[in-house]
């Protein structure tokens, strides 16, 4: 059985269950250690105190809060157990609301979320009203150290939930100022969705793979090996010119006809300097 991320109730108006959560998704990368690099000896974290200038063990190291330069209020795990709001023990639903109201910059991390043991039938119920409502839940629940904003929605697997951002933490100032009011040419656009069809398909995900992750593997094994290293290759881009030459060329390379007739008009030639 995979480990519990979180354990407690769901909170159903006056309904309530026990769930788990599971972790549904992780990054993977190739990791490296830290090396001496006079004799590739492991290197390892001190936590060193710096007013006496030496290192000190984990068991005599406690959490502080900065109130204000160099003074800190000393907190411990269990006052801050005290103090969990009821949300670490239930995921309270707040409010129902329609998928695309949710702009997926808020999406942080995305869990699965099973019925604890065999107290299945209200978990049951809340997915099937879920699903035949076109409906998501807003819920809030509290793990690792705060108290997440919660999208609870439907899977083919089951119910999935994925902690949101607060509105505080999407970064508004770094928007880009992009001038969307000019509209493209009708040509334009027309070879612009041309492009689009004969590049749509249906969502493989197994078919994406992590290049770098790749490379990076196979130059650990010609290094093992002793081999030459095989360098990649980046094929240099140049800012378009020519927007129509561009979306036609792309057309051509793409390997389907064009179904637009805007994709097959000759672009204008150029007259001669006399």
């Amino acid at each position: 059985m995979p480990a519990t991320v979180w354990k407690g109730f769901l909170s159903f108006g006056l309904v309530s269950f026990p769930i788990r959560l599971f972790s549904a998704a992780r990054s993977d990368h190739v990791h490296f250690h830290m090396l001496h690099r006079k004799d590739l000896s492991r290197i390892k974290e001190v936590w060193f105190c710096a007013k006496e200038n030496k290192p000190v063990d984990r068991s005599d190291i406690v959490k502080g809060y900065e109130t204000s330069k160099g003074e800190y209020i000393v907190v411990d795990d269990e006052e801050l157990k005290r103090i969990a709001p009821a949300t670490a023990t239930t995921m309270e639903i707040l409010q129902f609301v329609r998928d695309k109201e949710v702009d997926p910059i808020f999406f942080e991390t995305s869990y699965y979320m099973a019925p604890d043991e065999t107290v299945s039938k209200p978990y049951k119920l809340l997915y099937q009203a879920l699903v035949e409502s076109q409906y998501s839940a807003i819920a809030k629940v509290t793990m690792h150290g705060r108290e997440h904003a919660v999208l609870i929605r439907t899977a083919p697997t089951g119910l999935l939930a994925h902690t949101l951002y607060y509105s505080n933490e999407v970064r508004a100032a770094n928007k880009p100022n992009v001038k969307l009011e000019q509209k493209a040419g009708s040509k334009e656009l027309a070879l612009a969705q041309d492009l689009i069809e004969h590049l749509t398909g249906p969502f493989k995900p197994q078919q994406l793979h992590d290049t770098y992750r790749e490379n990076v593997e196979r130059l650990i094994e010609q290094k093992k090996k002793g081999q030459k290293i095989t360098s990649t290759s980046h094929p240099r881009k140049a800012p378009v010119i020519d927007l129509m030459e561009a979306l036609k060329r792309s057309l051509s390379t793409s390997g389907k006809p064009p179904k637009s007739k805007v994709s097959s008009v000759k672009a204008p030639r150029k007259r001669r300097a006399a």
